[in-house]
């Protein structure tokens, strides 16, 4: 087991760490990723780390300019909305992230037989992003160019592609031993949109990552609709959020998957005889899965009480201990 955005927010130690030092800044500072990363392994117990990052880390290294605003997330400068916004975007190479190489070599060494997990956006959220300026609870700017200029849309999507694939080789190269494709708002698509505009993208980066020999995670939120397909991009495990119960989603992912997740994050603020039922429930769901990696269904909440999640990594520890 381990928690989706374990690494900051809740923990009164990732807030002092980061009291005056920019998200992006910390991001490429392999002191802090190292020390950020291994906070909560280190107060919870959990089974993995996951490398302290953000979505929009290579979209930065690759020279667009961006930030990201406290309180309202990733904000763009100057929108991609035409082809030669298009083609301001490059693959990105090693050397454009040095910080990531030096932040891994350490942490391996830290972490000994605990893995860690590298972590990038997926082409659809990263896009999103792009088109829209920021954060959008509608994406239309974003379905506009995939409905109204398709050809421009797919090579969008095929330079964004070619970026978090070289931000999850590079972090593979440098000792993680595991990688999560996150994506954020593929859930705001149709399944048949997903398919046709989203699904051969996805595939393309979970086809090549698999000639590294690690294990790959797929996760999207509100994809209940879609989790048949996000099965079919290739990924080993498929990460699923609170809204569908595990052995509903593995009936919809089908064989040949394990399942990530999916503890209601909000539960954890209930008193702890719900958040002990409710967890024994996903596991026990979890179980008509070929695997199943213990997570909420989306991050930790910001106010989450961090001993709430350290006793439910002990519960659940104990609970797999006694199933086994």
């Amino acid at each position: 087991m381990w928690f989706m955005r374990q690494a900051g927010r809740s923990l009164p130690e990732y807030r002092r760490v980061r009291a005056d030092v920019p998200m992006l800044d910390a991001c490429a500072r392999p002191d802090m990723i190292v020390e950020i990363t291994m906070q909560p392994v280190r107060r919870y117990g959990v089974d993995a780390a996951i490398y302290f990052s953000d979505i929009v880390v290579p979209l930065k290294a690759i020279g667009l300019d961006l930030d990201i605003k406290p309180g309202v997330g990733p904000v763009v400068a100057d929108p991609i909305r035409d082809a030669g916004g298009v083609r301001r975007l490059r693959d990105l190479e090693p050397d454009d992230v040095p910080f990531v190489t030096e932040a891994i070599g350490e942490l391996v060494g830290e972490l000994g037989d605990r893995p860690l997990i590298g972590f990038a956006g997926a082409p659809f959220t990263l896009a999103s992003y792009l088109i829209e300026g920021g954060p959008s609870k509608n994406h239309e700017n974003t379905k506009a160019m995939m409905y109204g200029a398709p050809e421009l849309w797919a090579e969008l999507m095929r330079r964004l592609s070619a970026v978090t694939l070289g931000f999850l080789r590079t972090q593979v190269a440098a000792g993680a031993s595991a990688v999560q494709l996150f994506d954020s708002w593929v859930g705001a698509l149709s399944a048949e949109d997903y398919r046709t505009s989203v699904l051969p993208h996805t595939a393309w980066i979970f086809e090549r990552l698999a000639e590294l020999d690690v294990p790959r995670i797929h996760f999207g939120v509100g994809t209940g609709e879609l989790l048949g397909l996000l099965g079919e991009a290739g990924a080993d495990v498929v990460g699923v959020d609170w809204r569908v119960p595990l052995d509903e989603a593995a009936r919809r992912v089908g064989p040949g998957r394990a399942l990530q997740g999916n503890l209601d994050p909000a539960t954890l603020f209930a008193p702890w005889d719900v958040v002990a039922e409710r967890a024994r429930d996903v596991l026990a769901r979890g179980r008509a899965a070929e695997g199943h990696v213990f997570n909420l269904g989306h991050g930790v909440l910001p106010t989450t009480d961090p001993d709430a999640l350290a006793r439910l990594t002990e519960f659940v520890h104990e609970e797999s201990a006694a199933a086994a």
